[in-house]
């Protein structure tokens, strides 16, 4: 009895023993394996974290190609151009000028912000501006153009990319330099691509702006800014920028000068130092306001100098349109009649045939029999002395076109790539 006793005992004690020793055998397991998961996620984080950029990079430019390739119609014709809060980046938000602040408060802050503004550095890429343009407009082109875009690429729409395609379809043979580091790059390329595939010439160049503005009145305003030493106001100032840049690429190079919501209705090749009226007095017809928005000039003509000069001598950034469309008429209305400027002004049916509040008129389908027959005489007045059409984006980016407007058909008319075109 004692011994069987005894052997119950040791049984117990050594299947106690068992227990604990494979207890502590499982939870050293589940540790290890646990670990070895935390390893291998970490790995692979790290592994994604590498590639990511590149498949969110592939993504949009997929659906960046699959937006331009899909029909204009009864979608949002949008464009972000002159909406910078909207479309910013999160980096690119942090540059927007604080409100309600004093001055010298805006300027201790942009003196902070100064490295994150790339428009304001140069790089070995940049540095090649003048030869890559220099390069770029050779004989071959009949016409030379110039865009600007300062906002992301993947902001890059319809309406910009159809702007593109109908001044190609007016000048299959010029050539046109979009003056953006964003569009300046691989994404950027992708976007131009079916345009080049089919023999048009277009590129988009980084500007350099300090080789831009050198040996300009606007010389010693950019490197002032640089420092830190400005106000730049609170309106974003890469849209102030964006008006000296057009200023000093005419003044380099010449050519012409177009916003990218512009639709190209025909020939600018008879033009030669031309500027566009908005507005005119009916009684007088008089001109009340000019636009930058369009213009073409000869390299170096003295009413660019004139432009860069106030722009340079009037800098304000919190005035929006001061250093745009004000400057240029302010400074047209001082030179005008004076020997050495030789320039036209154009009437606004050249550029600017409908106001900015009346464009929704031409996004909207006919209803009726005097719908139509207002769109076909439209149509005809455009067909006359229009050279193009300004869209006037901040009003009519978020309207959307539909089948039988105005807008489509000189889309229709003017497109180079009608892909699933259709109404709707």
């Amino acid at each position: 009895m004692r011994t069987f006793s005894h052997k119950v005992l040791d049984y117990r004690l050594l299947s106690h023993a068992k227990t604990i020793t494979l207890c502590v055998t499982t939870i050293a397991a589940i540790f290890f394996i646990f670990s070895a998961d935390c390893v291998v996620s970490k790995f692979y984080l790290q592994s994604s974290a590498i590639e990511i950029d590149e498949v969110s990079d592939v993504l949009q430019i997929h659906s960046t190609e699959k937006t331009i390739k899909s029909t204009v119609f009864g979608l949002p014709f949008r464009s972000t151009q002159g909406e910078n809060k909207e479309v910013l980046s999160a980096n690119q938000n942090s540059l927007i000028p604080p409100f309600n602040v004093s001055e010298e408060e805006r300027i201790e802050w942009f003196r902070k912000k100064i490295p994150e503004f790339e428009i304001f550095k140069s790089n070995n890429l940049s540095k090649k501006f003048h030869s890559r343009i220099q390069t770029f407009f050779d004989d071959k082109c009949e016409v030379q153009f110039f865009m600007t875009w300062i906002s992301p690429a993947e902001s890059f729409g319809r309406r910009d990319f159809s702007a593109m395609e109908s001044l190609f379809k007016v000048h299959p043979h010029g050539c046109l330099v979009i003056l953006s580091g964003a569009l300046d790059s691989k994404r950027g390329y992708r976007m131009l691509k079916p345009l080049v595939d089919r023999g048009f010439k277009v590129t988009a160049v980084a500007p350099d702006l300090a080789s831009l503005v050198k040996n300009t009145p606007a010389e010693s305003w950019f490197n002032e800014m640089k420092s830190g030493n400005k106000d730049p106001g609170e309106i974003p100032l890469a849209q102030n920028l964006s008006n000296l840049i057009r200023l000093a690429a005419l003044f380099k190079y010449g050519g012409i000068y177009l916003d990218t919501d512009f639709i190209v209705l025909k020939s600018f090749t008879g033009l030669r130092n031309s500027i566009g009226a908005q507005s005119i007095d009916v009684a007088s017809k008089n001109w009340t306001r000019l636009n930058n928005a369009v213009m073409v000039f000869d390299s170096n003509h003295p009413l660019l100098f004139k432009f860069i000069q106030e722009f340079a001598a009037t800098f304000d950034g919190n005035k929006w349109g001061h250093n745009g469309p004000y400057l240029v008429s302010r400074v047209v209305e001082r030179v005008a009649g004076r020997p050495g400027y030789n320039f036209t002004v154009l009437p606004p049916i050249a550029f600017y045939p409908v106001d900015w509040n009346r464009i929704g008129g031409f996004f909207k389908k006919p209803e009726n029999q005097a719908d139509s027959r207002w769109v076909k005489a439209k149509l005809l007045q455009l067909s006359g002395e229009t050279y193009g059409v300004h869209l006037w984006n901040k009003q009519s980016s978020r309207i959307r076109i539909e089948g039988g407007s105005v807008m489509a058909e000189l889309i229709s008319d003017h497109c180079v790539i009608c892909t699933n075109i259709c109404n709707s």
